[in-house]
């Protein structure tokens, strides 16, 4: 998994889950939760925004559809938006808590995220 991927699709096991809450963004307060997941290749944090904050519970195996990647504090995070889904799958689609890695994905170093201008097009001044 690397940084600015976007349209990630993975079958994982919520290993770990957090309560919901709320916090302050640039476009005004957002419910957000994280759980942590993992496959046979490793381990990543998931962040959920908005209607699919809490939804998830320890234990479950799900598909993730259409994640974003995102860098914090160094380590690459897959995170669940408007445009993302969650569905539960059966168990057997996904490998067991114990024999998950406890690697989770590093972002290279010196990486720079690439930022995102807000507020639409500038305007020349005449």
């Amino acid at each position: 998994m690397k940084p600015g991927e976007d349209g990630v699709n993975l079958k994982v096991r919520v290993l770990s889950v957090s309560e919901s809450r709320v916090v302050e963004t640039r476009s005004g307060p957002r419910t957000l939760s994280e759980a942590v997941v993992g496959d046979e290749t490793g381990r990543v944090t998931l962040t959920l925004w908005g209607d699919h904050a809490g939804t998830l519970e320890e234990g479950q195996a799900v598909e993730v559809q259409n994640a974003f990647t995102t860098v914090f504090r160094g380590k690459v995070q897959l995170n669940v938006g408007r445009r993302g889904k969650l569905e539960q799958i059966d168990d057997s689609e996904v490998v067991s808590a114990e024999e998950v890695p406890e690697s989770f994905p590093e972002a290279p170093n010196g990486y720079r995220p690439y930022r995102r201008r807000y507020g639409g097009y500038q305007r020349k001044r005449w």
